[in-house]
C-alpha cells in the first residue's frame, strides 16, 4: 500500500524537490550576503554592543525579507490545494478506489496510508523551506526585532510546517466530502486563506494572557505614533511601539481621571491646532495640543521574549485541528458504501 501511494505520488514529490532546490540555492546565497553585510556592519561598529549602525542591515533588507516571508506564505496553501485536495478526490472521482477497498486493504488503512505520505512529504518540503528562509533572515530579524510581524511570523521556525499539516488534511476531508477534484482544490484553497486570516487576527493575540501599560501622550509620544484618528468616535492612536514587545491593543486616548478624551477638542487640535511656531514632528501642533491636554493611553502587549510559546502554542492549535479533522475524515470513510 505504502508503495502503491508513493507510485501516485512521485511525480508531484519530484516538482516538489526540484522547486525546493531551486529556492534552497537562491536562499542559501542570499543568507551569506545577509550574513557579509552583518559582519560589516559589526566591524563598523567597533565592538559596541548597541550600535545604530546595525539598524542599516534590517533597512537594506527588509523588502527582501518580506518578499521571502510572501513567497513561503501560500506554501502550505498550495501543497494542501495540489497535493491533499487531489489525493482522495481523483480516487472517487475515477471510482479506481474500488479496486483497492474489494481486496485486503482497509478504508482506514488506506486513507491512513495516503495521509501519512503525502502529509509528511509537505511537512518536511515546508519545514526545509522554513528553515533556510530562517536560517538565511536571522540577523535581520536579530536587528529589526520584528518577529512577531503577521506577515513574519507564519513564514518562519516551526509555525508553518503545522500550516502544511493542517492543509493537506484539510485538502483530503474536503475531496472526500466533495469527490471532485478542481471544486475540492478550490474550497481548500479558500477555507485555507480564511483560517489564516483569522488566526493571526482573532488568535493569536489572545493564545496567552498579554501584559499591560499605561503610557502618556506626550507630544513626543504622539510623535512617533503612525497614525491619529478615530474609531466609532473615539479618538486612537494607532502605531505606538513598546520596546522589545509585540503592541496587541490600545486604548483610546483617555485624560487624566480616565475617561475618553471629548472628540470635540481631539477635531480641534487635528484641524485647528494653535500654532506655536516651535513644533516638531509629523504631528507638529497637533501633537503639543493634544499633549496639553495631559492623555494618556492603556496598551496590552505581548513581550518578544515569548516569540517561542507563541509558535509552540499555534503549531500545536493547528495540529490539533488536523488531528480533528483526519479524525472526521476516518469516521467518514469507514461510512462511506463502496
Amino acid at each position: 500500500m505504502i508503495w502503491t501511494t508513493w507510485r501516485q505520488f512521485r511525480v508531484p514529490a519530484l516538482v516538489g524537490v526540484v522547486a525546493l532546490a531551486l529556492v534552497a540555492a537562491y536562499v542559501v546565497h542570499l543568507g551569506l550576503d545577509v550574513r557579509d553585510a552583518y559582519d560589516g556592519y559589526r566591524a563598523q561598529c567597533a565592538g559596541a554592543p548597541d550600535c545604530p549602525r546595525l539598524r542599516q542591515l534590517a533597512v537594506d533588507y527588509e523588502n527582501t525579507s518580506l518578499y521571502l516571508a510572501a513567497l513561503l506564505g501560500p506554501v502550505p496553501g498550495l501543497l494542501g490545494m495540489f497535493w491533499g485536495a487531489p489525493l482522495v478526490a481523483r480516487e472517487l472521482e475515477a471510482g479506481t478506489q474500488r479496486l483497492v477497498w474489494n481486496q485486503s486493504v482497509t478504508r482506514r488503512r488506506w486513507l491512513a496510508v495516503k495521509l501519512a505520505v503525502v502529509g509528511l512529504a509537505a511537512m518536511a518540503v515546508t519545514g526545509v523551506a522554513a528553515a533556510l528562509v530562517t536560517w538565511a533572515m536571522r540577523p535581520v530579524d536579530r536587528v529589526a526585532d520584528n518577529r512577531f510581524s503577521t506577515v513574519l511570523f507564519g513564514a518562519r521556525d516551526v509555525a508553518p510546517v503545522a500550516y502544511a499539516a493542517f492543509a493537506v488534511v484539510l485538502g483530503v476531508l474536503v475531496g472526500l466530502l466533495v469527490r471532485r477534484t478542481v471544486p475540492a482544490m478550490a474550497v481548500t484553497a479558500l477555507v485555507f486563506v480564511v483560517v489564516q486570516f483569522l488566526v493571526p487576527n482573532l488568535l493569536r493575540p489572545h493564545l496567552l494572557p498579554p501584559e499591560h501599560v499605561t503610557l502618556a501622550m506626550t507630544a513626543s509620544a504622539l510623535n512617533q505614533a503612525r497614525a491619529l484618528g478615530s474609531i466609532t468616535g473615539a479618538p486612537v492612536v494607532r502605531g505606538l511601539a513598546v520596546p522589545d514587545a509585540w503592541v496587541t491593543d490600545v486604548s483610546e486616548l483617555r485624560t487624566r481621571t480616565g475617561e475618553s478624551l471629548d472628540p470635540t477638542v481631539f477635531d480641534r487640535c487635528v484641524t485647528d491646532p494653535p500654532r506655536t511656531g516651535a513644533a516638531e514632528g509629523p504631528f507638529g501642533d497637533t501633537a503639543t495640543c493634544l499633549a496639553g491636554q495631559d492623555l494618556h493611553v492603556d496598551v496590552s502587549y505581548q513581550p518578544v521574549g515569548r516569540y517561542w510559546s507563541f509558535q509552540w502554542l499555534e503549531s500545536g492549535c493547528y495540529l490539533s485541528l488536523a488531528g480533528l479533522l483526519a479524525a472526521v475524515a476516518f469516521h467518514r470513510i469507514r461510512r462511506r458504501s463502496g
